[in-house]
């Protein structure tokens, strides 16, 4: 029986999934398994490894039956798995500076491995599971985490670009000066950048920008009563109960989404819109709430295109194994896996 592994390295843990040639996926939910990044690639590879013999079991296949794996981190890095010199939050021991992990791991394996960056594998698995296999449609996605990352499937491939930054929505600049309700407000972003998306949409924003902003506007309000990183927290469930702040906050994020969508939609007239991350790791009531008001920040759009569909993306805690592994199954089934 074979199958394809997906390994999706994060900072705290690996998430593993399995899926065999028909594009079943043999686990459900979560199979995680510590991550030892920051102790450097040798011990870091062996636990990866160590974890996808665990993975195998719970699918209920043997490790041998896995012929190939899909690999994601979080950048920067190339497009074929080459961490930067500089390295990364993730990656801060000194043996990861332009370390090639993606060769790295398939060497520990013996199996073929290939590297996407997690925002290009959580885009494609959202696009998977709205258009299926064999896809040529086009759609762009964008995850909201503590910065923001994404990625853009046009005629059903990945976007990796020439470095491996394509997908790198983040850090595209967006006229925030045109969100409703925030006159002087001046959105820095952690890589330089003003008024990019991150700056305005991220767990970062909410705690460097939104929350200095809206709080002096609610005297007395609880947030105030805590640090800004404590309270950057809190929001998203105060948001999902009504909390007018916490409210305010989400519609510039939400308002600030739909400017950037509108680029996209004049970019690439995508055949979908894709939101994730743990900003709608919420109820359904909040979801709808927060696709509607992405669709009142974005500007007038051409008749023919007010249509195109937003979708929140499904099985966000294991999206980005579920991609990674899909992409090594395309590729496994057009030979391209050596």
């Amino acid at each position: 029986m074979e199958v394809v592994a997906g390994v999706d390295l994060g900072g705290t843990a690996v998430n593993y999934t399995i899926v065999d040639q028909q594009g079943h996926f043999l686990i459900d939910g979560l199979c995680e398994h510590p991550a030892l990044a920051k102790q450097g690639p040798d011990i870091c590879l062996q636990q990866i490894a160590d974890g996808l013999k665990i993975a195998a079991d719970k699918a209920g296949v043997a490790l041998s039956d896995i012929v190939a794996v899909g690999l994601d981190t979080p950048g920067p890095a190339s497009a074929s798995g080459v961490l930067s010199a500089r390295g990364s939050t993730n990656f801060v021991h000194a043996n990861w500076a332009s370390f090639d992990i993606r060769e790295g791991l398939a060497h520990k394996l013996g199996k073929p491995v290939l590297y996407l960056n997690d925002a290009n594998a959580g885009a494609l698995w959202g696009h998977y599971s709205i258009f299926g296999p064999n896809s040529k449609e086009t759609s762009v996605s964008i995850v909201i985490g503590t910065g923001n990352g994404g990625g853009i499937i046009l005629d059903g491939n990945v976007v990796k670009g020439k470095n491996g930054f394509g997908g790198e929505l983040g850090h595209v600049l967006i006229p925030y000066q045109s969100i409703a309700g925030t006159p002087g407000m001046k959105p820095e972003c952690n890589c330089g950048r003003t008024g990019d998306l991150e700056s305005v949409c991220s767990l970062t924003a909410i705690e460097r920008t939104l929350l200095p902003y809206f709080l002096p506007r609610y005297p007395g309000h609880e947030l105030g009563k805590v640090d800004l990183h404590t309270a950057a927290k809190l929001v998203r469930g105060m948001a999902e109960k009504g909390d007018s702040l916490s409210r305010d906050v989400f519609r510039v994020q939400a308002h600030g989404l739909g400017l950037f969508f509108d680029e996209m939609i004049n970019t690439f007239d995508p055949d979908a819109l894709i939101v994730g991350g743990g900003a709608l790791e919420t109820g359904v009531e909040f979801q709808r709430w927060f696709i509607d008001e992405i669709r009142a920040g974005m500007p007038p759009q051409r008749e023919e295109q007010v249509g195109i569909p937003i979708h929140v993306m499904p099985n966000g805690d294991t999206a980005g194994a579920r991609g990674a592994a899909i992409e090594a199954l395309k590729l496994a089934r057009q030979g391209g896996l050596a």
